[in-house]
């Protein structure tokens, strides 16, 4: 798959058939939609592209308004991102910039300029709420009369229903909030998890006895606090896990946020790998305690509620294979 930060060049200007989204999650609606480019891609013998964006629109807007806490949490990071739109069999990513000239761009001068002469769009899919250009002027309605002018094809995709729950972003985001990772599961369509190169810490977990994987998180994640999981990329199989999302208020007051794990009885260095990191059940909420000696008895009461989980677990499998 080939990925671009903005309009490609000239030489890299093939047809495509084209959805645009934030793609947050790829879940099983953007899942659906995916497949549908791919299958018309196919059938009209052209690459199969995504235009996403970076930053999220609304966190473009929420900055500019001075308000952040508004911008919704992220549920992938771009990594994540490109790796599930890559699995759904896309050709090629357009990682566009949102920023103020972007977001001022008429809707005619987005497809003029961006569709028809950046991309060569001739088959185009989005969701029926889609809307684009300046003040979100233009919608699905123009936007099928700009392709009968330019030449392409513009096609819309129903909402996906899991149950009565609209498959969405927002909904996925609520799930992990609340840490219920069952229902993320059903609307992501595969377990949750988060990737990322394992960076240097402060080594304070390995001065308290529980040496953590470090995980930089460059966003405001869609959960926190403490977690079982498992660790994928270490060895052949998941290794199991006790990890720390937030930012940690014990011992750092600069709100960075950071995912901190513990793999049981695992000693190897691995600054560098690129781990993944899947989330099976939410612990507690993150919580600040007056000193460390707090701190190192909270963590490991956090371990044993993992280790009992991952017994459980053990147990389970094995009363399925008799």
């Amino acid at each position: 798959m080939k990925v671009f930060r903005g309009l490609p060049n000239d030489r890299a200007r093939a047809p495509c058939a084209l959805t645009i989204g934030n793609f947050d999650g790829v879940h099983r609606g953007h899942q659906a939609l995916l497949a549908r480019v791919r299958a018309a891609a196919d059938s009209l013998g052209i690459e199969a592209a995504v235009m996403t964006f970076e930053p999220h629109p609304r966190e473009f807007f929420a900055e500019r308004a001075g308000e952040p806490g508004r911008a919704p949490t992220r549920i992938a990071n771009l990594r994540d991102k490109l790796e599930s739109l890559e699995n759904a069999g896309i050709d090629r990513v357009i990682v566009e910039h949102f920023n103020a000239h972007f977001a001022g761009m008429p809707p005619e001068d987005f497809t003029g300029r961006v569709l028809v002469d950046g991309l060569h769009v001739k088959w185009l899919m989005v969701g029926d709420d889609f809307c684009y250009g300046a003040r979100r002027a233009g919608n699905v309605a123009t936007l099928i009369e700009a392709g009968r002018q330019h030449g392409f094809q513009v096609e819309t995709l129903n909402t996906v229903m899991e149950g009565a729950v609209r498959v969405s972003s927002s909904a996925v985001r609520a799930a992990l909030a609340q840490g219920d990772f069952n229902q993320a599961k059903q609307l992501l369509g595969h377990g949750y998890a988060i990737s990322g190169h394992v960076i240097h810490g402060q080594k304070l977990g390995r001065t308290l006895g529980f040496p953590t994987l470090n995980l930089r998180v460059a966003h405001r994640p869609a959960l926190a606090g403490i977690f079982v999981v498992q660790v994928h990329g270490l060895a052949d199989q998941p290794l199991p896990a006790v990890a720390s999302l937030g930012v940690r208020p014990t011992v750092d007051d600069s709100g960075r946020q950071l995912l901190e794990v513990h793999v049981f009885d695992f000693a190897q260095s691995c600054y560098g790998k690129v781990v993944r990191v899947e989330f099976l059940e939410k612990i507690r909420d993150e919580e600040k305690y007056s000193d460390l000696t707090t701190l190192t008895a909270a963590i490991h009461r956090d371990g044993e509620h993992a280790r009992a989980y991952f017994r459980r677990a053990g147990a389970l499998t094995a009363t399925d294979r008799i």
